[in-house]
């Protein structure tokens, strides 16, 4: 056996025990450990095996250290044989959760037992992978095709409980006692002289399959995948369970699984999945930093978003004070909430007791004396810089001492904030993006004075609530808003240029985006836009500059609202149409400016979007209001709605490789003026170096 894998005979049943904490990855060591133990097994005394793990979970996937390294043996498939081929019925006795190749071990087993509260799932496709040992071929066989193609495609977890419905589990045990249950289970087992149950050799009957089901299935998941290519694989090899033997299908799932390993896609996503880990880590807080104990918290506000972030909150059982300024704004904001909640019952995600539950945890109220001792107040008005000053001046005189007091504020002057009180350590930003109750971003916004216990606590409060964290230092709009204006300065420059709002629109969408800028604006509201616009005064003078925007507010067409905006809307779908209205006006206008329009490549449009935002992504490097590059990815993936496949803005400028990025921004710096297009200087540094940003941040040695 291995250091972190033991074997005992317990009586007639051997037990393989996996003791590798935090999550019995699968090592080299805890897979060579297994098959020694499988091996052990053959020729001793027992008359069956389990695998079982100590802690608190069953194998829960590979061991990411591993990811990107050449393959050590044993790989896991030779472990799997030897599972399936033991002359000795082999049980999983599972807790926890059995994910990825954990799930794979289980499922090479005989038989499968679990407590009630063990999940099993094949996450891999979140990484722009597939199972590539045998979960495409084993779970079509044992539940159904089309279950099959759901549970790999969706990646998502199931319960003990569906897993036994669906066959992918043959035994809960009851009570706590998980080993002794799997050794008694083996033992009935062997009583009853149950046959050794390969998975490998059941058939699929091919009549069963509808005709086109793997084309309509194909088609269906492109509708989602926004760049991924993971799930057609998928499809592609359910569907060789179906046609080929068993052997031949394996072939088939570990060609498309090391296709996959090496495609631009799952290293984008593998990317996300470490950056989204790294966010978390606050360079300069020591890691004994103390926590203030958040027991109850106060939400000013109970607009849309004061709703959301008090259902943050309550959906992990901490109690809530929402405060409006009268009984019919408090009201209103219940209302809200209320009907967020039923929303959820009505889809059969929670159920009505649940929902009162979690109601029962929000209280109103329209006095502050009411949040006296609350242990976290979160300001959630709108966004007036005086307003936010006066409110936070009247916390200062009401809140206990150690109170955290937290601005969620899109824009404002988090340090201007802070200094209306007394206590400008216990003063930070908490940025939710909307719906909060929804959206998974936290920018958390580090003031001047901020107190490293109220970040640390801030950072954890936010991993409870199940938001993945963000730091950001304090400057205009933050990281990801202060980076969008580009994005959608372009948008709307190219309009005048030559190109509809449906070819802006749409080659973003293909590119992987959720939506397009404009239609984004259309559903925020472009009269959001054009107040915002009206309070600066650091931009251009310049008519070009967000002129059909302007013109569509001031014609009343506010987006969604109001039916119209760069776009027309059905009234009953919501649905968004051309409209030929808006492309004549485009016209007009670029002819008022004296704009020449020209055909427009998708390519320009893509460079026009993005490079904006990658070169504001490199200012706020340089002024270190990130921490590093991929903390930018993962505001704009969890945030802004960034495609995961593409990995973030900067992952992605550094595949397309900086120095094009930079010589295709000098280009637009010659045509179109350096107002807007000004190489950042860390871009240009990078790009005549060679180098990525990635490397910029290794060499600096702290990322």
């Amino acid at each position: 056996m291995s250091e972190v894998v033991s074997y005992q005979l317990q009586g007639n049943v051997g037990v393989i025990t996996v003791n590798s904490p935090p999550v019995n990855a699968l090592s080299q060591a805890v897979r060579k450990g297994i098959l020694d133990g499988v091996k052990a097994a053959q020729a001793d005394d027992s008359e069956a095996i389990v695998i079982r793990c100590d802690g608190r979970t069953f194998i829960a996937g590979a061991d990411i250290t591993e990811f990107g390294k050449p393959p050590l043996d044993p790989w896991l498939p030779e472990v799997l044989t030897a599972i399936e081929n033991s002359r000795k019925p082999v049980i999983a006795a599972i807790h926890g959760t059995a994910l990825g190749g954990g799930f794979e071990v289980a499922l090479a087993c005989h038989y499968r037992c679990a407590v009630a509260s063990a999940m099993v799932g094949l996450p891999e496709v979140k990484l722009g992978l597939l199972p590539g040992a045998g979960g495409t071929q084993r779970v079509p066989r044992v539940a159904g095709v089309k279950a099959a193609l759901d549970m790999i495609t969706g990646g998502n977890p199931i319960a003990a409980a569906k897993a036994k419905d669906m066959g992918l589990i043959d035994e809960i045990v009851e009570g706590d006692d998980l080993a002794a249950g799997a050794v008694s289970y083996a033992r009935d087992l062997v009583a009853s002289g149950a046959p050794l149950k390969r998975i490998r050799d059941i058939s699929i009957k091919k009549e069963t399959i509808e005709p086109g089901f793997f084309d309509n299935a194909r088609k269906q998941l492109a509708k989602r995948a926004r760049g991924q290519i993971a799930q057609d694989r998928i499809v592609s090899c359910i569907e060789a369970a179906v046609n080929l033997p068993m052997d031949q299908g394996l072939a088939r799932e570990r060609e498309l699984f090391q296709e996959l390993v090496k495609s631009p896609e799952s290293a984008a996503m593998r990317h996300i999945f470490f950056a989204e880990r790294q966010a978390a880590k606050i360079k300069d807080l020591p890691k004994d930093t103390p926590i203030r104990d958040i027991k109850s918290v106060a939400i000013i506000g109970g607009g849309t978003m004061g709703g959301g972030i008090a259902m943050c909150f309550a959906n992990v059982g901490v109690p809530v004070t929402l405060l409006e300024v009268n009984d019919e704004a408090l009201q209103r904001g219940m209302g809200i909430i209320r009907k967020n909640y039923s929303i959820t019952v009505q889809k059969g995600k929670m159920s009505e007791e649940q929902m009162e539950k979690r109601i029962g945890l929000i209280q109103g109220s329209t006095d502050y004396v009411e949040i006296a001792d609350v242990d976290l107040v979160i300001e959630a008005v709108f966004e007036n810089l005086e307003l936010k000053k006066e409110i936070f001046a009247r916390l200062d005189g009401v809140c206990k001492q150690g109170a955290i007091l937290a601005t969620n504020t899109s824009y404002q002057d988090v340090d201007a904030i802070a200094a209306a009180t007394g206590r400008p350590q216990d003063v930070l930003g908490l940025h939710f993006f909307s719906p909060a109750n929804v959206m998974k971003l936290l920018e958390v916004v580090r003031g001047e004075k901020t107190a490293d216990d109220v970040l640390a606590t801030s950072m954890a409060i936010g991993k409870k609530i199940g938001k993945v964290c963000a730091l950001s230092r304090v400057c205009y709009g933050f990281i990801g808003n202060r980076m969008l204006g580009g994005y959608g300065r372009e948008a709307q420059m190219l309009l005048l240029d030559g190109c509809t709002p449906e070819q802006v629109d749409s080659t973003l969408e293909e590119f992987g985006m959720a939506m397009g800028p404009l239609a984004m604006g259309d559903l925020a509201g472009l009269d959001v836009g054009y107040k915002a616009r009206q309070a600066r005064t650091d931009l251009p003078d310049d008519p070009k500059l967000y002129r059909m925007g302007t013109l569509l507010v001031e014609m009343g067409r506010h987006g969604q609202k109001t039916g119209s905006g760069f776009y027309k809307y059905d009234p009953e779908t919501r649905q968004r149409q051309s409209d030929p209205e808006v492309d004549a006006l485009i016209k007009e206008e670029a002819a008022k400016l004296g704009v020449e329009q020209r055909d427009i490549s998708k390519e320009e449009i893509l460079a026009r979007c993005f490079y904006p935002l990658i070169n504001e992504g490199a200012k706020i490097l340089e002024e270190g209001i990130a921490q590093r590059p991929s903390d930018i990815d993962v505001v704009y993936v969890f945030g802004y709605a960034f495609p995961v496949a593409k990995g973030g803005p900067m992952f992605y400028a550094d595949q397309v490789g900086l120095k094009n990025v930079y010589d295709k921004i000098c280009e637009f710096r010659d045509r179109y003026g350096a107002d807007y297009w000004q190489p950042a200087p860390l871009l240009e540094k990078l790009a005549n170096e060679g180098k990525t940003f990635a490397q910029w941040d290794q060499e600096r040695g702290d990322g």
